[in-house]
This record gives structure tokens, C-alpha cells and sequence, in this order.
């Protein structure tokens, strides 16, 4: 099957593959702060790391939402690990809530300070990610038209980790049990478990 996707037979393909095929995605689980103390914590499956060096990261908006809006005002923002044991609340964060509603409050989760940034982080959570904007990116099409979708990207300036997960040095990222989007409405996977590769030598 070939298709080029703004002409796929929808009597073949009702749906869009496209969130199918890249995937899993990991989740984003992003706290922002407005100028005003405002707070919004929404999941994004069009996330993750882009370097090491140093350590940065990415996620994607369709549409100018409150996270774009909050951190074009402050810069600043925070990376909650999504994992099973919070899968029902990071949920429930991705309801449609008026501008000023707090995320937080309507998925029953505590608040906790974060370090060097403003935005709070996920208490709950295992790890979180405080991140400075570098820089956002609105995104244009082939043709050169805007597409209305906003890619932040940031540095990560502090790093928060429940000391129960590591392990001889190590970070047990499947006893964690990350969540990630896997396509299609309400699709997810949970990794519990790794297998290793070792990268040939030449």
C-alpha cells in the first residue's frame, strides 16, 4: 500500500495512520506558569529528547494553547514523567479547561516546588525535567503556509528523580513504568521491561 496522506482512500483508511506508525511516542507531561501565577499541567504526545549535550528537549502544540501561551510569557517550564500509576490523572489533565482552571486541582494532584524554575512539577512523579525555552518554533508547510502548530524547545536545567529507581547508578526506567501514545484515540503502551544492543565497534 502507498498513499500520499492527503489522498489516502478513507473507504481503505478511515483513520490516519500517521500517530500509528510513529510510535510509541513518549508523553510530555508539561507544567507551565503565566506572567500571572497561573498554572497548566496537559499531556503532549509529540514530544522528546533532542540532545545530550546539553540536555535538551521538545514537545509539539496543534494549536496556540495555554502551555505555548504561558511560556512565550515566562520561559520556563517543567517535564513530568508520565508513567501507569498516574496514566488515569495525566488523562484527565488533557480535558478542554478554560484559561486561569488549574489541571492540577481537577486531577487531584499535589503540587511541588520546583528548584531553579518557577512552574511546579508533578509530586507524584518519579522523575521531572525543569526547562528553560530556548527557543519556539511555529511550523510551516511545504507550500509555505502556517499550519497552527507551535514546537517549544528547551534546556533542561534541573533534574528531579525518586531515589527508589535508581539502582547501583542506574535509572530503572521499567520499574517506572512510563506510559507512551501509540496512535489512534486512547492508545497507549507501558514499558515494563528492556532488552539490550550493544552498538557494533565497526
Amino acid at each position: 500500500m502507498f498513499y500520499e496522506p492527503e489522498k489516502r482512500d478513507r473507504a481503505v483508511l478511515p483513520h490516519d495512520p500517521f500517530k500509528a506508525i510513529v510510535a510509541p511516542r513518549p508523553v510530555g507531561w508539561i507544567t507551565s506558569m503565566s506572567a500571572r501565577g497561573e498554572i497548566n499541567l496537559a499531556p503532549y504526545s509529540f514530544f522528546n529528547a533532542v540532545g545530550s549535550r546539553p540536555n535538551m528537549l521538545m514537545f509539539s502544540s496543534e494549536g496556540h494553547k495555554d502551555s505555548i501561551a504561558f511560556i512565550e510569557e515566562t520561559g520556563e517550564f517543567v517535564c513530568n514523567l508520565a508513567t501507569w500509576d498516574l496514566r488515569e490523572q495525566m488523562n484527565e489533565t488533557s480535558a478542554p479547561m478554560a484559561r486561569g482552571q488549574n489541571e492540577m486541582v481537577r486531577a487531584g494532584l499535589a503540587p511541588a516546588p520546583s528548584v531553579i524554575v518557577k512552574p511546579p512539577r508533578v509530586a507524584a512523579s518519579p522523575c521531572a525535567l525543569e526547562c528553560k525555552m530556548t527557543q519556539i518554533v511555529a511550523l510551516h508547510d511545504i507550500a509555505g503556509a502556517p499550519v497552527d502548530c507551535h514546537v517549544v524547545f528547551g534546556q533542561v536545567v534541573g533534574v528531579h528523580i525518586d531515589d527508589r529507581f535508581v539502582k547501583n547508578g542506574i535509572l530503572d526506567t521499567a520499574a517506572m513504568r512510563p506510559i507512551a501514545r501509540c496512535g489512534y484515540a486512547g492508545d497507549y503502551a507501558v514499558v515494563d521491561s528492556l532488552f539490550s544492543m550493544l552498538r557494533p565497534e565497526r
